[in-house]
């Protein structure tokens, strides 16, 4: 936002011409029309275009495989390295670090079910 900024003041206030701008800036001639051409009021934002990766491809199944193990009971559960080895044996050339951040991103975002344990029965006394 600051160079957006100063090469619209370098054009507009201090009337330098674009090849000027490009030799104090080293940027682009594209980019400087680009940025001069566009509303004053909006912001210059970089857009990345979406690529898949390597994990795409598996991404249905670990989560059918993540969401099957949160209703299991804790010690029944399938750790992250036995769902890499899994995936890998179905054809997944990518790394374990992935695998794991994957799963740790969906564990974050609190998609998996929790349940509490609530004793209904007490013992006399113990409910007061």
């Amino acid at each position: 936002m600051v160079m957006y900024s100063k090469i619209r003041r370098m054009f507009y206030r201090e009337h330098l011409n674009i090849s000027e701008i490009q030799r104090r800036t080293s940027l682009s001639r594209n980019t400087i029309k680009k940025w001069l051409k566009a509303r004053s009021d909006s912001d210059v934002k970089y857009q990345r275009a979406k690529k898949s990766g390597k994990l795409t491809p598996f991404e249905a199944r670990l989560l059918l495989a993540l969401k099957a193990d949160g209703r299991r009971p804790r010690k029944d559960r399938r750790t992250a390295k036995m769902l890499f080895q899994e995936i890998r044996k179905d054809g997944y050339v990518g790394g374990y670090t992935i695998v794991c951040e994957f799963i740790r991103n969906w564990r974050d975002q609190g998609d998996q079910s929790k349940s509490a344990y609530v004793p209904l029965k007490f013992t006399l006394g113990e409910a007061f």
